[in-house]
C-alpha cells in the first residue's frame, strides 16, 4: 500500500507575478474628450469675439469724433466740447501716473521676491506667497478710499518737502503755489500699491525656476548670498521681472477707481505732479464725463477710451510674450 504524500499548498501569485495583460485601446476620441474639446473650443471662441465685439462697438462709435477733429484728437490738450476734443493731457496723465506707479512698485516688488525665495523660512512661504496673491483680490475702490483718507495725510508731509527742496525739477512742482493734495503723486504711490502684487508674483514664480546648483555652486564658490543673487538668480529672471513690469504698467494704466477717487484736474499739459489742476487721466475723463455727456461728446470719449484700449493690450501682449520666452528658457 503506498501512502501520498499531502499536497503542498498552492501559493496565490501576487499581483507582480501575474502576467501583464495588456489594454484594449480603443482608436480615436472618445465621449468625453469630444464633449471637453467641445466646451473649450466653444469659450475660445466666445472669449475672442467678446473681445472683437468691444473693438468694433468703440471704432463705430469713434467715427464722427474722428471725423471732426481728426489728428488733433491726440495732438492737442484743450478739452472743451463740444469744439474741441484734445485728450493729449488725459493721455499723458495716465502714462505719468502708470510710470510712477512702476518705479515705486519695481524695487518693492523684487525685493518682496526675493526675500519670499531666500531669506523666508521654508514653512512660511508658502503663507507669504498667499498674502501677495490675496493683495491682488482687493477691489480698487478700496485701495483708493485708503488713498484718499489715509494714505494722502501721511503723504502730506513729504509732498510738501519736495515742493520747497526739489521745486528745481519741474516735475516736483505745483500749478498753484502752496496747494497739495488730489495730484498725480498720490494717485501714483496708491497704484504702485495695487500693482505691486502682480509685479511680486511673476518676479517670485520666475526666481523659482533658477536652477538651485548653480545657486549652490556660486556660494561653494567662496561668493557671497547677496553675490548669489546679483550674479545668478536676477540675470536669470531679468525677462521675467520685465514681463511682470509689463503687466503691472498695464494694470495702472488702465486703472480707474481709484484715480477718479483720488485725482482732482484740469487735463492741463504740465510737468508738475505734486497737486491738482495739472494733468488729466482718461480714466478720470470717461467716468466722470460720460454719462452726462451728449453724443458728439460721448463717441469722443469713446475714442479715448479705444486709445487706452490698444495702449493696455499692446503692453500686455509684450508682457507675456517675454514672461513666455523665459519660462521656455529655464525648461
Amino acid at each position: 500500500m503506498t501512502l501520498l504524500a499531502p499536497r503542498p499548498p498552492v501559493a496565490e501569485a501576487s499581483p507582480d507575478d501575474r502576467p501583464d495583460i495588456p489594454l484594449a485601446l480603443k482608436p480615436g476620441r472618445t465621449t468625453a474628450d469630444w464633449v471637453f474639446r467641445v466646451i473649450l473650443g466653444t469659450a475660445g471662441v466666445l472669449v475672442l469675439a467678446l473681445l472683437v465685439a468691444v473693438v468694433l462697438f468703440m471704432c463705430i462709435h469713434s467715427v464722427p469724433a474722428l471725423k471732426k477733429n481728426g489728428l488733433q484728437f491726440i495732438t492737442s490738450d484743450v478739452w472743451s466740447p463740444p469744439a474741441s476734443f484734445g485728450i493729449l493731457g488725459a493721455l499723458a496723465g495716465s502714462v505719468m501716473v502708470a510710470a510712477l506707479a512702476l518705479v515705486v512698485a519695481l524695487p518693492v516688488s523684487v525685493g518682496t521676491a526675493l526675500m519670499i525665495n531666500e531669506f523666508a523660512p521654508v514653512r512660511l512661504r508658502s503663507w507669504l506667497t498667499g498674502v501677495v496673491d490675496l493683495l491682488a483680490t482687493i477691489p480698487s475702490i478700496v485701495y483708493g478710499l485708503w488713498g484718499l483718507l489715509a494714505l494722502s495725510n501721511y503723504l502730506y508731509g513729504t509732498t510738501v518737502w519736495l515742493d520747497h527742496h526739489a521745486s528745481f525739477i519741474p516735475l516736483f512742482r505745483t500749478q498753484s503755489a502752496q496747494t497739495y493734495g488730489n495730484s498725480i503723486f498720490l494717485c501714483s504711490v496708491v497704484v504702485a500699491i495695487m500693482i505691486i502684487p502682480i509685479i511680486t508674483s511673476i518676479s517670485r514664480e520666475v526666481m523659482s525656476q533658477c536652477p538651485r546648483e548653480t545657486c549652490e555652486a556660486s556660494l561653494a564658490l567662496g561668493g557671497t548670498r547677496w553675490g548669489m543673487m546679483t550674479d545668478v538668480i536676477l540675470p536669470f529672471s531679468r525677462n521675467g521681472i520685465v514681463g511682470g513690469a509689463l503687466l503691472g504698467l498695464g494694470r495702472a494704466l488702465g486703472e480707474t477707481m481709484a484715480v477718479v477717487l483720488i485725482l482732482s484736474t484740469t487735463n492741463t499739459l504740465t510737468w508738475a505732479i505734486l497737486g491738482p489742476k495739472g494733468l488729466g487721466s482718461i480714466s478720470y475723463l470717461t467716468a466722470t464725463s460720460f454719462e452726462v455727456s451728449p453724443g458728439i461728446t460721448q463717441s469722443a470719449l469713446t475714442v479715448a477710451g479705444l486709445t487706452l484700449f490698444v495702449t493696455t493690450l499692446v503692453i500686455n501682449l509684450v508682457a507675456r510674450r517675454i514672461v513666455g520666452r523665459t519660462k521656455v528658457a529655464a525648461s
